[in-house]
């Protein structure tokens, strides 16, 4: 299963700049720095609405945006890898990545530490009461040590959807109004 999310989350932009970034820490042993870091900004990416659209709006110049993402940083007290490569993502027009790029980084150290990845994308953050249960629910299904990577994308509209590995449960309301539109075309 560690292959599956290592092809899982590595793949693609954001596990290409994940990989770099552990790359980069792990060669200047500032793993444990950057980590907790790296988990600090997960949190504030899901918590800060206001932080996601900084980094979803095609409104924003590359240079406001970046520097915008920087002053969140500096305040935030990230050091000058997370400051730096902040300033990369930025330069590079890659902010709207960010979130997935936290995500497969987090993999990428859960896979490290030989613990299961769990993909979870909701449409809102999850509370601490709801992560506890749905770890425990993993926990039911025989997934145990489970790092939950969260990502939010309101496009869900409602629901979640877990990724373990290669298995994808999808309980999202848009997965289910698509099925359901689907069965009304076919009744049609």
């Amino acid at each position: 299963m560690a292959s599956d999310n290592a092809t899982n989350h590595t793949s693609g932009v954001a596990g290409r700049y994940a990989v770099a970034l552990y790359a980069l820490a792990a060669e200047q042993n500032l793993l444990d720095e950057v980590i907790p870091a790296m988990e600090k900004l997960a949190r504030i990416i899901i918590d800060s609405a206001d932080f996601r659209r900084l980094l979803n709006s095609p409104l924003i110049d590359v240079r406001e945006g970046t520097k915008a993402v920087l002053a969140v940083f500096q305040a935030q007290g990230f050091g000058p890898v997370l400051q730096n490569f902040a300033g990369v993502i930025a330069a590079n027009r890659r902010l709207r990545s960010l979130p997935a790029i936290v995500a497969a980084f987090e993999a990428l150290v859960a896979e490290k530490r030989g613990q299961t990845v769990a993909e979870v994308t909701t449409a809102y953050a999850l509370s601490d009461e709801e992560r506890a249960l749905l770890s425990g629910r993993l926990a039911e299904a025989g997934y145990d040590q489970v790092n939950l990577v969260e990502i939010i994308d309101p496009q869900i509209l409602g629901g979640l959807i877990v990724q373990i590995g290669s298995r994808l449960y999808d309980t999202s309301l848009k997965s289910r109004l698509q099925r359901l539109q689907h069965a009304m075309k076919g009744a049609a």
